[in-house]
């Protein structure tokens, strides 16, 4: 089955972030909110499930079970922006607009995901 380009766009980029978890692990170390345990197990695992729901987006059989997971991923990942707004060491420096901006994004990633639900 041949998906729209933009699908391909899309995939390309949860693995492309995913692999990131792994060459620039301290970056997502240091955003991790303290209320979660063992940090560098949920980076590593974070890193995985992106390039795996990444891959998935290109499979049919997995498709839509990977937009459904890529969906929850994103809410999930909302504590993470959450406490990059209140903690000036997990801001990594980022201008507070930035940081706000971030927020609406990850509904605009959540839309985006969903509407290759109907392909």
């Amino acid at each position: 089955m041949t998906y729209p380009w933009h699908l391909y766009i899309m995939s390309a980029l949860y693995v492309f972030s995913g692999m990131i978890h792994f060459i620039q692990p301290k970056i997502y170390l240091r955003v991790m909110p303290l209320y979660l345990p063992n940090h560098k197990l949920l980076v590593l695992l974070s890193g995985i499930t992106e390039v795996t729901l990444g891959i998935s987006l290109c499979i049919p059989i997995l498709k839509n079970v990977a937009i459904y997971s890529i969906i929850v991923m994103l809410i999930v990942f909302l504590l993470v922006h959450y406490h990059m707004l209140s903690s000036k060491k997990a801001s990594l420096g980022l201008p507070m607009w930035i940081l706000l901006l971030r927020i609406p994004l990850q509904f605009i990633l959540v839309y985006w995901a969903y509407y290759y639900l109907k392909l």
